[in-house]
């Protein structure tokens, strides 16, 4: 018993061991009930990410749920098929994807819940200008990652400051790096985290649409439950009352 409890005890520590020898990640400001950040990080995602990744989970038809019409869909979001039935599939073909960056980019239906909105939020707002990479970019977040920079032309381009200090106790050389905006891009840095927000919002819920319904009716049935406990309750005592 001892032996099994240990081993539970670990693999709850690895997850918290990992996180804490990784990336410091940013809080991603993503709220699953907005509807229209949803509809406007859709827009994005058919716009940049569809281009190379796919999302073979998710049908456009389940974009219904967030408010836009079969209409809406077909016009603004709909640009390797013509059915609203079909999943989202890249537009780009995967022996050519793996020819130009080296891997076949990975179906992105649930990297929200592989990854974490965190992590994504994090990842899109961390790269960087890198002449010594394939693509000339890379990432604080993912280091020597394949993909390139496809929002580049609203973020800018950052570069990566080294910054040397001499710790006056110990003598110790230390290192810390940040992220300075070299050239600036179409949207000021304030609109590019909202922009990226709004994505990352949309890629959380395609891990799991159902998510909103699920904790909504999930209180409903804890209510249920409450009440109908009081009832029991009131018929035992009702019941119980005459004997003794």
């Amino acid at each position: 018993m001892r032996n099994v409890l240990a081993i539970v005890l670990t693999a709850l520590a690895l997850p918290a061991l990992a996180q804490e020898g990784g990336p410091q990640l940013e809080r991603a400001p993503i709220d699953p009930h907005d509807k229209i950040s949803l509809q406007r990080g859709a827009q994005i995602f058919v716009n940049h990410c569809l281009n190379c990744h796919s999302a073979s989970l998710m049908r456009y038809a389940r974009l219904e749920d967030l408010g836009l019409t079969e209409a809406q869909i077909r016009d603004n979001l709909m640009f390797t098929t013509d059915k609203v039935g079909d999943t989202m599939t890249a537009a780009m073909d995967p022996k050519i994807a793996k020819a130009a960056f080296g891997v076949v980019p990975p179906d992105l239906s649930l990297i929200g819940r592989s990854r974490s909105p965190d992590w994504l939020y994090s990842y899109l707002r961390g790269f960087y200008a890198d002449p010594a990479t394939k693509t000339g970019w890379n990432n604080t977040v993912f280091p020597n990652v394949s993909m390139p920079h496809v929002l580049s032309e609203y973020q800018g381009v950052q570069a990566l400051e080294i910054r040397k200090r001499v710790d006056e106790d110990t003598g110790d050389t230390k290192a810390t790096a940040r992220l300075a905006l070299a050239r600036p891009g179409s949207m000021k840095p304030v609109e590019y985290d909202h922009y990226v927000a709004d994505l990352v919002n949309y890629l959380a819920y395609m891990g799991e649409p159902a998510r909103t319904s699920r904790t909504h009716w999930g209180i409903l049935v804890l209510f249920f439950l409450a009440g109908f406990y009081v009832l029991t309750a009131l018929l035992k005592k009702e019941y119980w009352k005459d004997v003794r």
